[in-house]
């Protein structure tokens, strides 16, 4: 074989391996063209709220990608319409050109105007609150597990730290605490907090808000899909922080009937108060402004008559 047909042949089988990479990126790409990337690569929303979280998100990756290509194609396009073509040849030079100057200031005060607009537009859908939700749960973070009060059913799931936690033994699961609610529900989570900061987290609500020591916080979602859900607390809130984990169980409405029967026959009725906190519990200024202020009763937050 002659070193050109050898050249040949190299040149071949690494085109052959090109064009296999090549593919196997472009499968691998289009693999993800499915549901996961048509929300973004977001976690599955399971509320009615959250499919405008999903909107907004893929929007904005949408328009910065846009953006990115105009920028890049612009660059690109400088590099070599105004290139120097030879060493005797200098390519134009503009000190100031003002139409661009103000495009590139107005342009981008409106874009993050707009972003703004919208972002303020889904916080808003967010903790929108309506009156007489169908379940209230007052949320107790505490270091570093989770009390949950059913508070128009009148009782409670507590949760425990088990020792040593961060052993990471088997069945850990099986003791964190559950918050079960119905499908199809409006759900109020009126957050407090026993001792720091904590922040109750359910990734697929794409939904969080922080639980404040003295503050009471408060958010509804309503429930659109049954299943197991986990939780967490999503700010830093001492040693055992990664262990304060908890599940949502959302289920029909006769499941959750009996969930509350079962607590009481199971002797967890009442409401779990204060007597634990390191703080007073006092009521959010934004909602001593509204019409629905919540008060302490039992020593626990009650909105029945709100």
């Amino acid at each position: 074989m002659t070193r050109r047909e050898k050249s040949r042949s190299g040149g071949g089988s690494a085109r052959r391996w090109g064009l296999t990479a090549t593919a196997g990126a472009a499968a691998v790409l289009l693999s993800g063209c499915g549901e996961a990337f048509t929300r973004g690569y977001l976690p599955e929303p399971v509320t009615e709220a959250a499919d405008e979280v999903v909107f907004f998100w893929n929007a904005v990756w949408i328009a910065a990608l846009a953006i990115g290509l105009l920028v890049w194609g612009l660059m690109l396009w400088a590099v070599f319409a105004y290139r120097r073509r030879s060493d005797d040849e200098l390519p134009p030079q503009f000190r100031y050109h003002v139409p661009l100057e103000i495009l590139y200031t107005v342009v981008p005060i409106l874009m993050v105007a707009a972003i703004f607009g919208k972002t303020v537009e889904v916080q808003n859908t967010l903790l929108e609150r309506q009156d007489d939700p169908d379940v209230v749960v007052n949320v107790v973070g505490k270091k570093w597990s989770w009390d949950f009060n059913y508070m128009n059913e009148d009782v409670h799931v507590a949760g425990i730290q088990a020792n040593d936690l961060n052993k990471g033994e088997e069945g850990l699961p099986e003791t964190l605490p559950t918050m079960v609610l119905p499908v199809d529900s409006r759900v109020e989570f009126v957050l407090t907090s026993r001792d720091v900061i904590h922040s109750f987290w359910v990734p697929q609500f794409l939904q969080k808000l922080d639980m404040v020591p003295g503050r009471v916080n408060i958010f509804q979602v309503t429930t659109t899909e049954e299943g197991v859900f986990q939780g967490k607390c999503a700010e830093l809130c001492g040693a055992y922080h990664s262990e304060m984990l908890f599940q949502v169980e959302v289920v029909s409405q006769g499941e959750y009937e009996t969930f509350i029967e079962d607590l009481r026959d199971s002797g967890n009725t009442g409401i779990l108060g204060t007597e634990l906190d390191q703080y007073e519990l006092q009521i959010d200024q934004r909602d001593r402004m509204s019409d629905d202020e919540g008060y302490i009763r039992d020593g626990a937050v009650d909105t029945d008559d709100r």
